[in-house]
């Protein structure tokens, strides 16, 4: 099997956690920072920076407003971000295929 830095497998989505942040978006319209933190069971600096990764990435998009005077962070996929998941999704059934 390929090393997955030389391999097909997306290296942004790749971390554990972010494949878990990719996983819990698709197919929903978003999702509220604590509502990731805690479905995940992360902690807010560990969220923060994988969310930051993927944002780079353009793989997602944050919104952040205020609902009744306290902060709220949204959290959804980007088109590019749904298919780069579904790519990753596909060069991970050909590599489990292959073995």
């Amino acid at each position: 099997m390929p090393k997955i830095a030389n391999g097909p497998l997306d290296e942004i989505i790749h971390p554990q956690a972010r494949l878990a942040i990719m996983a819990f978006l698709n197919g929903i319209e978003g999702a509220s920072f604590t509502t990731l933190r805690d479905a995940l069971e992360i902690s807010d600096g560990n969220l923060s920076g994988h969310l930051r990764r993927l944002q780079e990435a353009d793989y997602i998009v944050v919104s952040k407003s205020f609902i009744e005077r306290k902060p709220n962070t949204f959290v959804s996929i980007t088109k590019k971000g749904q298919k780069a998941f579904a790519d990753y999704l596909a060069s991970l059934e050909k590599l489990l295929a292959k073995n």
